[in-house]
């Protein structure tokens, strides 16, 4: 962990307008992901995985066509690397010695696919067959404590195929736990998909400042009478609290956006419910309701989210700028779906049954 991320308190205790609320309560790991260098020792977003050696990689067996928008991994890989070494020393060569080599290597094999498009022949590198899959996040139970792992396992692995697969035009997920004394010989040299999708769905390698909040649930997950009582404004006014003007005529948006479930990447916690009504997940294998596990986040905060901005980036939200991979707002680059969630589900009986995941 290389940096300190704080959110504000939230600006009522909610439970003491509507103590109906209290038991409703859930702990949640604010992630709070910042560009870096993560090691295979690290919890980290996009960062390489302490993945055995004698280990097979996951692959994607899924149907691969491709979006007509794909983009290269490895260069975009390079050109993320690359630019980030421009900001930290702007008089610097446009290109070292080995980020040339690199980008002479990738561009021979775009001319190689090039060719084989324009004489009919099959590519070396047709994505036809198993596709590799991409490190999304790597948690360790000692930085995120609020996962149930089986067994002895202490880390979690999070992996997904960079094309999109129907019927919900999302990317296929994989979750992967080990013991991490168990890993003795590192894969050095992980095989890495050729291109991908689209440019969000290449995590930029990011490091972790994991922060324990309390969530309450989002207001669609809420019965009709407490849906409405967070409409009734004279409810707050009994209990003393006068809402933030902005929210005079709606103060269940107040509740919405200041004081339930938090934005960004984290464990556990409410689902971010809002471009659908809630959509509950059964475990396939017992049928028991799955629980939120880890959320994948196109962005840290929004328009309406703004009071969740951690104290330590609220000077360069002020400054504006949204450039994916470069902002506190955006600092891993991912995008899913039309810029919204992406849900990981577990099952709470056993975190051995297989898991589930939902754009939201």
């Amino acid at each position: 962990m290389s940096h300190v991320r704080t959110t504000p308190p939230r600006p009522v205790d909610v439970t003491a307008v509507f103590p109906e609320l209290a038991p409703l309560a859930r702990a949640a790991i604010r992630l709070h992901p910042r560009a870096g260098e993560p090691s295979v020792l690290d919890s980290s977003v996009g960062g390489p995985l302490l993945w055995p050696a004698d280990e097979p990689w996951p692959h994607c067996d899924g149907v691969h066509p491709g979006s007509g928008m794909s983009v290269p991994v490895a260069e975009r890989r390079l050109e993320t690397a690359r630019r980030d070494r421009l900001e930290r020393d702007p008089h610097g060569p446009e290109y070292t010695p080995e980020e040339r080599a690199a980008k002479e290597r990738h561009e021979s094999v775009w001319a190689e696919i090039a060719d084989a498009e324009l004489t009919g022949t099959a590519s070396p590198w047709d994505a036809d067959g198993p596709v590799p899959m991409l490190p999304v996040a790597q948690l360790y139970l000692r930085d995120v404590p609020l996962m149930r792992a089986p067994g002895q396992a202490d880390l979690l692995q999070v992996l997904w195929c960079p094309y999109d697969h129907e019927p919900d035009w999302k990317p296929a997920t994989a979750l992967v736990w080990r013991s991490a004394a168990a890993v003795t010989d590192v894969l050095s040299a992980p095989p890495e998909p050729l291109d991908a999708d689209y440019e969000g769905y290449i995590p930029k390698p990011c490091l972790l400042s994991p922060e324990r909040i309390t969530e309450y649930p989002n207001s669609l997950d809420l019965d009709r009478d407490l849906r409405e009582s967070l409409e009734d404004r004279s409810r707050w006014q009994a209990a003393g609290v006068d809402v933030d003007p902005r929210y005079a005529e709606y103060p269940g948006s107040f509740y919405s956006d200041e004081l339930a479930e938090s934005p960004g990447w984290k464990v556990g916690g409410w689902p971010p419910w809002g471009r659908t009504d809630p959509y509950r997940r059964f475990c396939s294998v017992c049928d028991t309701q799955m629980v939120p596990l880890l959320t994948i986040a196109s962005f840290e905060w929004d328009s309406a989210t703004t009071g969740w901005i951690p104290y330590e980036d609220q000077a360069a939200a002020a400054v504006g700028g949204r450039v994916a991979g470069r902002s506190p707002v955006q600092p891993t680059a991912v995008e899913v779906g039309s810029t919204d969630n992406m849900q990981l589900y577990v099952c709470p009986v056993s975190p051995d049954h297989p898991h589930t995941d939902l754009i939201q």
